[in-house]
């Protein structure tokens, strides 16, 4: 091979690669080891053969090559591969070129055992790794494996004969073509399992293909296909999680008779020869393809296409609620967090809540997106998922199904991780009622957990409140099922609201007083969160309460009832949500009074810009009205996150129009009334009141006077539930 070409070529397809904005994440590069390394590989796409060599020859700064399908060695794409390191399959000197250049370091491979693309991703059968092809179904081919086996049974014959017999081991040398000493006798061969992930998976005409169609006379079904799949991958952006397994060492599996007799036969044997161990090495290539096929496909990241596909692939029904679809993925993404051997995407390893909510992240409408575009799934008038039971059981054609029905290889994709699909088959038949009582569950479960593990984190002695003024808390009403989720101020408590709580209580309702986060600990946790930690913390306790009543109130106190209109601008539960109330809401950071809101964040801003950090003040001094439940220093940081929560919040007030009550105090020394007036001016509810009390204090649900907020509050409720 011309080195100069290759490496030539390899910068021209990493100056190609480059202008792409699919984005290559590698795990598990320790896993590769030193010497001779043969990496397994799942096949998806054309481009793995371009771009998984480069990112190798980053990692190991050993050349990569790979074995290519021989139907790419045509024209300027056949010879531009060639330069850049891959082999035809039907070169009639692969296997000699391949292991001679692992024998000497040169080169390691990159080889992909299904033999062929697999686009729609049907690899597992019955509990066995299967290729259908033309000519039948038949398991993977062994070609890394029989080759990683001739490498290491011609590394320790060299090693032999160089001892015992010097002409054989000469004419070794020569039949490779190294010269003495080029073979690394010292080293050793492996085969690394690697998985590739796509996220997520879109196939429709781009850039790439109209330019083809354009140079291309009548393209086949199959060009178009790759051209539709693989354009929008590098165009439109894709994640590419590329996993590395454990090496598998090559050697054990010659610890056998018949094959040390062969490696000490003084016969010559040449490459091609029959040997007497033919058949236990034959044996010994299909027992390490199981091990590395199954190591490849346990490494499989796991997204959220994977988990709406399966949960409609395999729903009881053919009509699908779209809240209890992604009310199942809630706890399917919630399950998979907690798996040890099943690997997932980053978009995984953060708070789901989002499902349970606005869909923020349009994980949900994304692949309804595609289902509907393919006629796999429609939308009933009414807005639920109808399935097309004809598509779900169409394995199509195996050039068009990426195109045609994603749903379908998504859900191919994740079979061999038989603990998921055993999962995912459970929660697709559970009754809602289950699902919904696994939801509230696990949301009263976390939001203790996440507290218990924050307090202990955090815990300043002194300075840390009593665990019942932190902790979050739940009490139940009578069976009427109304709730109302009670949302504390900043650097506060659920304690902070527990009086209106109570009271709440008494009228009947059940109420869930959330944490949010960084609160009820010290500051410090305050200081290292954002505001949408705060909005995970609400929709989780919107999500738990809303799982156990059937008509909800939504509310909070100073920056927590910014929260609760935050939260109603988010959310469609027509007819659910019955209205939301907001006591002492700023508008603006300015709505907060100058001692809360200090010049020192734009000391601190400039003070980090000139890199001066001995002079930044991270908190500053802070007097409570209630120093049992608030923090006595504030920090800097978390003023800067609630101006960023008011801000986002600030245009879309308008969005409300369910019932609205704003309470404020008259002379409140830290939020102005003008900002609570702002935000009762821009709501649109037809059905919305203003009430301002003459109280000179700030936290009006706690002390003299409140129950006349409570009354105010109850009277609400009473009015709309």
């Amino acid at each position: 091979m011309n080195r100069f070409a290759f490496h030539s070529t390899g910068l021209a397809i990493k100056a190609i690669y480059d202008m792409t904005r699919a984005r290559v994440n590698l795990h598990g590069e320790e896993n590769i080891p030193e010497g001779s390394v043969i990496f397994a590989v799942n096949h998806f796409t054309r481009i793995e053969t371009i771009f998984l060599p480069l990112h190798l020859q980053k990692v190991t700064g050993v050349p990569v090559w790979s074995l290519a399908d021989a139907a790419l060695f045509k024209g300027f794409v056949g010879d531009f591969i060639s330069e850049a390191g891959a082999v035809s399959t039907r070169d009639p000197d692969r296997d000699s070129l391949m292991v001679k250049s692992l024998l000497t370091g040169e080169a390691n491979w990159v080889i992909f055992p299904e033999g062929r693309m697999v686009k729609t991703k049907k690899i597992f059968e019955n509990g066995e790794f299967v290729i259908r092809a033309a000519e039948g179904p038949h398991p993977p081919r062994t070609g890394a494996a029989t080759l990683a086996l001739r490498t290491e049974f011609y590394r320790e014959r060299l090693k032999m004969m160089q001892a015992k017999k010097p002409d054989e081991y000469r004419r070794l040398l020569e039949l490779f073509g190294m010269e003495e000493g080029e073979a690394r006798l010292d080293q050793a061969t492996s085969i690394v399992p690697v998985n590739i992930t796509y996220y997520p998976l879109r196939a429709r005409e781009s850039i790439i293909s109209r330019i083809t169609g354009t140079l291309i006379d009548n393209p086949s079904t199959r060009t178009l296909e790759e051209l539709m799949t693989e354009g929008s991958m590098l165009l439109d952006g894709v994640d590419v999680d590329v996993r590395f397994g454990k090496p598998i060492k090559v050697r054990p599996y010659l610890k056998n008779p018949v094959v040390a007799w062969d490696i000490a036969s003084d016969d010559p044997i040449n490459f091609d020869d029959p040997i007497n161990s033919r058949d236990v090495l034959r044996e010994a290539s299909r027992t390490l393809m199981k091990a590395y096929m199954t190591a490849i496909y346990s490494m499989t990241t796991v997204n959220h296409d994977h988990i709406f596909s399966l949960l409609m692939m395999r729903h009881k029904s053919d009509y699908i609620d779209p809240m209890d679809l992604k009310t199942r993925a809630f706890v399917v993404s919630d399950w998979l967090r907690k798996q040890i051997g099943i690997y997932i995407h980053s978009s995984l390893e953060d708070p789901q809540s989002h499902l349970l909510t606005d869909d923020r992240y349009e994980k949900f409408s994304n692949i309804m997106e595609v289902a509907e575009s393919k006629g796999v799934v429609r939308r009933s008038e009414e807005g639920g998922i109808i399935r097309n039971p004809e598509l779900l059981e169409d394995e199509g054609q195996f050039h068009t199904l990426r195109i045609q029905n994603p749903l379908m290889v998504m859900a191919n994709e994740v079979e061999p991780l038989t603990d998921l699909t055993a999962f995912v088959d459970q929660v697709a038949r559970e009754p809602g009622t289950q699902i919904r009582r696994r939801i509230f569950g696990l949301l009263m479960e976390k939001g203790i957990n996440d507290f218990k593990k924050d307090r202990e984190a955090f815990f300043v002695e002194g300075e840390s409140k009593p665990a019942e003024i932190g902790s979050p808390c739940l009490l139940k009403g009578d069976e009427k099922r109304m709730g109302v989720l009670l949302i504390h101020g900043y650097m506060a408590a659920p304690a902070e609201v527990r009086g209106l709580a109570d009271e709440l209580q008494r009228q009947g309702y059940w109420v869930y007083m959330p944490r949010l986060q960084g609160h009820g600990t010290a500051p410090e946790d305050l200081a290292e969160r954002r505001y949408l930690d705060w909005v995970v913390s609400v929709e989780e306790g919107y999500a738990l309460l809303k799982n156990m009543c059937d008509t909800l109130f939504v509310g909070g106190f100073s920056m927590g009832a910014g929260l609760a209109l935050d939260l109603v601008t988010r959310i469609d539960e027509a007819g659910r949500v019955k209205g939301v109330f907001a006591v002492a809401p700023p508008m603006k950071l300015q709505d907060y009074s100058s001692r809360f809101v200090p010049a020192v964040d734009t000391w601190n801003a400039l003070m980090k810009r000139l890199r001066i950090d001995r002079v930044r003040k991270e908190f500053i001094e802070n007097n409570p009205e209630n120093p049992h439940i608030n923090y006595a220093r504030n920090p800097v940081s978390g003023i800067r996150e609630i101006d960023r929560l008011m801000d986002q919040l600030a245009p879309k007030l308008g969005v409300i129009t369910m019932p609205a009550l704003i309470v404020q105090s008259a002379r409140d020394p830290v939020v102005s009334p003008k900002g609570s007036r702002k935000i009762f001016d821009r709501i649109t509810s037809e059905d919305k009141e203003y009430r301002l009390f003459n109280f000179s204090r700030h936290g009006i649900l706690l002390h003299e006077g409140s129950e006349k907020v409570y009354r105010a509050v109850v009277e609400f409720l009473a009015d709309h539930r």
